[in-house]
């Protein structure tokens, strides 16, 4: 029998009413042009799923929130229905999108150390997004300073560097941080050692060169995880721009490190660097790449352009997933009508925004392309083999455990498209509105 082709799509200039969904029938053919070939029986890497960030800023907002508008957001991202996320990033005390800076201890021996503040909104919106879930979530835990008094600059912010005498106790403060996670029940999965190595920001920062990344990891905070029984939490090299996620990895990755390392991290605002994936992909096969943070930042983007915005973001992770990342962690779940708030200024866009003054939730149509992939990749999803007629028309294709195969295109351009999709000898006709998101699930009818 031939498969059918359940359709959704997004187009227009950011307006909610532009969407439409239909069933497409495959029939035998053999058009050569314009074609999207599906080639299932050649297969890749298995996703493991999507999340987002719960940041300071993020649950301050959210504690802002009726109940009914909580519901809302926890349901749209974590509900098994909806976009189902799997993963939530929470920076290790506070960064940039904080309300001010914090740091849980401030004496060598860690005797003051308290977690009040993560308590306060933090925990609070983690609770709401697993009761949405309906299970634990996976948490990723990224530091983006150690405190003041344990940096050449004694100041959380301004870069500076973790002082070499301080390594062994900055160790022991993250197995701390990872303890009261796990003291509370929380399913702690990940720990990146540092955000943003190579940043001097104004907000949160810290500098590692990779050996210094190596030397902490192997001598002092491998150890300190063993001493703890920490050791079945993954660790991530790099969590920066990927345009250097291969040397990275290439710097220090070693026979003795290799199996402290379950892979690498990266944010997306560098340029795409596609090829950097591959090599990581190439010269280590085993080891997982995962994007820890992507966000449209308005000092560089216009907070006004919906549609571009969202289509940058997509290219960005259609790209990311047909070169071989295995998750996908967004940037802040909320924010306010701002963008913020954020103790620098340092705004940006999240998926939902929040009208502090208005008091009403504000899906933005990023929250809609993100939907189209999280429902078209279900975790344990495996990639598989697209060929594809033009650049500017992004496509990839996934096949579920149960059989179904699902696809996401874009169309970037300001053109109707047509497509045709081929499966072995069967094809169907679709048209790509310009600036669109279509995603599909194919299976036999």
């Amino acid at each position: 029998m031939n498969p059918t082709m359940e359709v959704s799509m997004t187009y227009g200039q950011g307006k909610w009413d532009q969407q439409f969904h239909q069933t497409v029938l495959f029939r035998n053919g053999e058009t050569e042009n314009r074609v999207i070939n599906l080639y299932p029986e050649i297969t890749y890497q298995t996703f493991e799923g999507f999340g987002g960030a719960i940041t300071d800023a993020a649950g301050y907002v959210y504690s802002q929130m009726n109940d009914a508008q909580k519901k809302a957001l926890m349901d749209a991202y974590f509900s098994p229905d909806r976009m189902n996320y799997q993963f939530v990033r929470i920076p290790i005390d506070s960064c940039d999108f904080s309300l001010n800076q914090y740091e849980a201890s401030s004496k060598p021996d860690l005797s003051d150390f308290q977690f009040e503040r993560v308590e306060k909104y933090i925990l609070p919106m983690l609770d709401d997004a697993e009761k949405a879930a309906g299970r634990r979530l996976k948490l990723v835990l990224s530091p983006w300073s150690p405190p003041a008094w344990m940096k050449t600059n004694k100041d959380r912010a301004h870069g500076g560097r973790l002082k070499m005498e301080c390594y062994s106790i900055w160790a022991e403060y993250l197995c701390r941080y990872i303890g009261e996670y796990k003291s509370r029940g929380y399913h702690v999965a990940t720990l990146t050692l540092q955000n943003e190595a190579k940043a001097v920001q104004t907000w949160d920062s810290c500098v590692f060169t990779a050996q210094e990344e190596k030397t902490f990891l192997k001598d002092f905070m491998w150890p300190a995880m063993e001493r703890h029984d920490l050791t079945d939490i993954q660790v991530y090299l790099w969590d920066h721009n990927k345009e250097r996620v291969w040397e990275w990895m290439r710097d220090i990755i070693d026979e003795e490190t290799d199996p402290m390392i379950a892979g690498a991290a990266f944010h997306w605002y560098s340029g795409d660097h596609f090829e950097a994936l591959d090599l990581c992909r190439e010269k280590f096969p085993d080891k997982q790449l995962i994007v820890s943070e992507s966000c449209i930042e308005f000092s560089k983007f216009d907070a006004s352009d919906a549609s571009g915005a969202a289509l940058r973001l997509s290219h960005e992770l259609a790209g990311d997933l047909n070169h071989g990342i295995s998750a996908f962690i967004d940037w802040n779940l909320l924010l306010d009508e701002q963008g913020g708030p954020n103790y620098v200024n340092n705004f940006c866009l999240a998926p939902f925004l929040y009208d502090t003054k208005a008091q009403r939730l504000l899906p933005q149509l990023l929250s809609q392309y993100f939907e189209h992939f999280a429902r078209a990749l279900v975790p344990g999803a495996v990639r598989v083999a697209i060929s594809r007629y033009a650049g500017d028309i992004e496509a990839t294709a996934w096949k579920w455990p149960d059989g179904t195969l699902a696809l996401v295109m874009l169309n970037q351009s300001e053109e109707i498209r047509p497509v045709c999709v081929r499966l072995n000898d069967q094809e169907a006709d679709l048209i790509l509105y310009p600036r669109s998101i279509l995603s599909a699930r194919i299976r036999e009818s």
